[in-house]
């Protein structure tokens, strides 16, 4: 069944109407005009009418030469008429008659000799306007050029939907012959494009004499079987003059280059908004778990369904680590994020897990060669170099794993790990675009992961040399109950210089020390350890707090241009009082029972290292039950309120019943250490004791 027949018997015409004479001769404008043996008009149509002018009773029965012949090609007229009529061939050409109106028109004439059933000969005249006849010869010219010599593939197919004509391009476009095509339908000559839907599109031209304008289809030719190729259609239902539907002109162009142009530059765009986007989110922090989400969490959803970060545990220890050939890895899982993927989650190693990688790893092979590995589309053989565990192969298959990828971790010239990435829910298999996109994520996440690891590792060291250097001391000493707190800074600053210390006197007298070394890291630690060594060498030889100050002065200036702040007081228990000295410190606050909490007021003093500016000491009342709370000052200050707030914020805290003084210290750091406040804390408080 034809495809207008099909048409007709879902009850839908294709828009064909009764055949009617075609409009070519009516925009002619053709002429009839029929002589007998004599030359005179016997037949005269209504197009003779209009050439001439005369109408047919002025016409019929006169000599056609002298009424539309000028009197001076009478002669030459009679010749040609009689040449036709002796020897019955045909003259064509062009000729100037005369209009009725006394103008001359130059018609192209064509004549033939005709004979009826009697054997009486006539002369049959078709003449039309030449100025007429030669526009239409350069519209046919021109139309055949163009259709010939376009680039773009043109056809003409009938109601039937079967080709008519097809250009030289369509030609080369479908790899088959124009005479081939004749005749045929489109499902016949391309059998692997989609028929049904080109043709359904055809028919809804021809029905409705809408034009549909660039509609892709996809598929492949004989000009290029093994390849699929995108083409642009439009279609436009032909009519002639009388709006005859005659069938439908479509027009082909191949896009396929510019398709794949633009999905490169899609990708490319793609791309440069994911790693824009990964500009800004990774590496907010020098926390390396953080930063290890932070990658994961750029991955998924816009590159894999599962991203793991995975680093090898020797680099986050701060060691370069090599691997032989039959060498595991020892791999500490940093980071898992899954979109609608628990399975696939529960079969990832546990963020924090540190396990060996056997040899045969993609993971292991990836952080080894430091080379992406890619597989396009997994198997069931390659799932256990994928997953950890036979369970881990079955969560796997059962989540549909059908894609992997795994691509290194590289900063400045080492492996620290890998990026791994795979696709259950997204059907399609990771390709090269995915493969370059994923490369460069992780060579500008492996930078910031290198920095946060360095980082953290400079920061341990510090911390675990500022803990050393920090006392232990007992609970209650000579008359005084004491807790203590150190809390290093936040997580985008080294650890600080703050040290506090409770050292024992003789007479049982009790010095305590709260100071700040300025700057941060290992230098400000190692200053903070000489300070305190300094002071409890100081301290045990009975020296006035302000003395003490003075000689602490004098140590601090040697030290590199170091500068700190410290407060040192000493108490007596038996004279309930304590002697305190402040260089450039915060005031202690002193809390008494059933009096409201206050800053002792002390001479400030200038930060020790400034030299030659004297200190002075003030003696307080210490009775039992007060306490002294002394602090540096990462406790109290933040950039967004002013000091007096935050030591009043201080004292409403401290003014409250006597309560444990660990859980006084708990209270303080919960409640005035800031988030933003990137500075470390040490507080020391004091509780004076009846002695027995």
């Amino acid at each position: 069944m034809s495809p207008a027949e099909a048409s007709a018997a879902e009850g839908e015409e294709p828009g064909r109407g009764p055949v009617r004479p075609g409009g070519l001769l009516d925009v002619l404008g053709m002429a009839s005009v029929v002589l007998d043996a004599k030359g005179r008009i016997v037949l005269w149509s209504p197009q003779a009418e209009e050439l001439f002018g005369y109408s047919a009773r002025e016409a019929l029965g006169q000599y056609a030469a002298r009424l539309m012949v000028h009197e001076r090609h009478i002669d030459l007229v009679g010749k040609l008429f009689a040449d036709v009529m002796s020897t019955g061939q045909s003259w064509a050409g062009g000729f100037p008659i005369r209009h009725k109106d006394g103008s001359t028109h130059v018609v192209e004439f064509r004549n033939m000799r005709l004979m009826d059933a009697n054997g009486d000969v006539f002369a049959l005249g078709l003449a039309a306007d030449q100025s007429t006849v030669r526009r239409l010869e350069q519209d046919v010219a021109l139309s055949e050029r163009i259709v010939k010599q376009s680039p773009i593939g043109l056809a003409v197919l009938d109601t039937e939907l079967r080709f008519v004509s097809v250009n030289p391009a369509l030609e080369r476009i479908n790899g088959v012959p124009a005479e081939e095509h004749v005749g045929r339908t489109l499902r016949e000559v391309l059998p692997h494009l989609d028929a049904d839907a080109l043709e359904s599109a055809y028919l809804q031209v021809l029905r409705t004499g809408e034009p549909v304008i660039d509609r892709s289809a996809v598929g492949s030719t004989p000009a290029d079987p093994d390849e699929e190729h995108i083409w642009s259609l439009s279609v436009y239902r032909l009519e002639d003059a009388l709006n005859n539907v005659l069938g439908v002109a479509t027009s082909v162009v191949d896009i396929t280059e510019p398709y794949r142009a633009g999905v490169e530059a899609e990708n490319a765009r793609r791309r440069l908004a994911v790693i824009a986007d990964a500009s800004t989110r990774i590496g907010t922090t020098l926390d390396l778990e953080r930063t290890a989400a932070e990658l994961a969490d750029v991955a998924v959803p816009e590159l894999a369904d599962v991203a793991a970060v995975d680093l090898l545990d020797t680099v986050v220890e701060g060691r370069r680590s090599t691997l032989g050939p039959a060498e595991p890895a020892v791999i500490r899982a940093l980071a898992v994020r899954a979109e609608q993927a628990p399975d696939v989650v529960q079969a990832a190693d546990p963020p924090g897990t540190v396990s060996p990688y056997a040899p045969d790893r993609l993971v292991t092979e990836c952080v080894r060669t430091g080379e992406a590995v890619l597989v396009p589309q997994v198997k069931d053989e390659d799932l256990p170099r994928i997953a950890r565990s036979p369970e881990a192969v079955e969560l796997l298959a059962r989540a549909g794993l059908h894609s992997y990828l795994a691509v290194p971790l590289i900063a400045r010239g080492e492996v620290l790990g890998a990026l791994d990435l795979k696709r259950t829910r997204n059907p399609a298999p990771f390709d090269e675009d995915d493969l370059l996109l994923a490369r460069e994520l992780a060579g500008r996440a492996a930078v910031q992961i290198d920095n946060a690891r360095w980082y953290q590792n400079a920061r341990t060291t510090a911390l675990t040399l500022q803990r050393s250097l920090l006392p232990t001391h007992p609970r209650v000493t000579n008359g005084l109950e004491v807790a203590s707190r150190y809390q290093p800074a936040g997580e985008t600053v080294e650890v600080g210089g703050d040290w506090f210390d409770v050292i024992p006197l003789d007479g049982g007298r009790t010095a305590l020390v709260v100071g700040d070394v300025m700057g941060s890291g290992i230098n400000a630690a190692a200053t903070m350890g000489r300070l305190r060594t300094a002071t409890t060498t100081l301290a045990a030889l009975g020296l006035d707090p302000a003395v003490l100050l003075e000689h602490l002065d004098k140590t601090t200036s040697g030290l590199d241009h170091s500068i700190a702040t410290c407060v040192y007081a000493v108490h007596d228990p038996r004279l309930r009082q304590c002697r305190i000295a402040n260089a450039g410190h915060l005031p202690p606050a002193r809390v008494r029972p059933g009096r409201p909490p206050e800053l002792l007021d002390l001479p400030t003093g200038v930060p020790l290292g400034v030299g030659g500016i004297p200190f002075a000491t003030t003696t307080v009342d210490f009775e039992p039950g007060d306490e002294l709370v002394f602090y540096t000052d990462g406790l109290v200050e933040t950039r967004r309120h002013s000091l007096d707030e935050r030591l009043d914020a201080l004292l409403a805290l401290l003014d409250a019943p006597a309560r444990p003084l660990e859980e006084v210290c708990d209270l303080l750091l919960r409640e005035l250490h800031h988030p933003d406040n990137h500075d470390d804390v040490a507080l020391l408080i004091a509780r004076a004791q009846e002695l027995p």
